[in-house]
């Protein structure tokens, strides 16, 4: 098949969400946090999952920004870490300025000689993911940047997964979607997309009907798929 537009989830896709409480371990004094990053980092992630499913089944809606400080108290006081706000702020702003995977920009690099849109899609608002687009230099190399506040629901809604086809301009079997995340996979593969499943933790596959086309450990199998 030969796909017009390549549609890329971001958080745990493009951008490594360890990457901030790993990086406020390197720097801070705190020993709980230098030994239990990894655990902030997992319940933040969970949390923010978990709010954003929430939000979906009881019909209401606050944006992810609001929905990842909301997760990020829940970690910090879990780990009875909540007492310092500087810490906080210093997880914050490493988010909003994400890091890239290591594979990411060379792939995206590679992607772009191809005749095929490059996109985002993603709960992230419009402000997030610019920042993050723009922190990991990965912002000249997208056409498009899509965030879900324009139908004000979380993946794994359908309406999501609309605004690609709203947007480009093409057929859904014109369109592959990329994510790590199995429950995006889920919610694409059922729209109708065909799927590209990144499994940088090799965990199993989700035991829903609706299962990847593909499963990689990272980005850079996508050029020998598409080529």
């Amino acid at each position: 098949m030969q796909y017009k537009s390549i549609v890329f989830d971001a958080y745990g896709t493009l951008f490594d969400i360890t990457a901030a409480a790993r990086k406020s371990a390197l720097a801070s004094s705190t020993l709980l946090i230098k030994n239990d990053w990894m655990d902030l980092a997992e319940i933040w992630r969970k949390k923010q999952i978990e709010y954003t499913w929430l939000q979906n089944i009881l019909n209401s809606h606050s944006d992810f920004s609001d929905i990842t400080c909301k997760a990020l108290d829940f970690a910090l006081e879990e780990l009875a870490l909540d007492q310092q706000p500087k810490l906080r702020a210093t997880l914050l702003d490493l988010y909003w300025t994400s890091e890239a995977y290591p594979e990411v920009c060379q792939t995206l690099e590679k992607l772009n000689v191809l005749d095929v849109k490059l996109s985002i899609l993603s709960n992230g608002t419009s402000d997030m993911l610019l920042s993050a687009c723009a922190s990991t230099g990965i912002d000249q190399l997208l056409d498009f940047v899509v965030s879900v506040e324009e139908v004000g629901v979380f993946k794994p809604d359908r309406r999501v997964y609309e605004l690609v086809n709203a947007k480009m301009g093409y057929q859904t079997r014109e369109t592959l979607f990329v994510s790590s995340n199995g429950w995006d996979i889920v919610g694409a593969a059922k729209f109708g997309f065909s799927t590209v499943w990144i499994n940088r933790n090799k965990k199993p596959v989700e035991r829903l009907p609706w299962r990847p086309n593909n499963e990689f450990p990272n980005l850079e199998h996508l050029i020998d798929l598409l080529n």
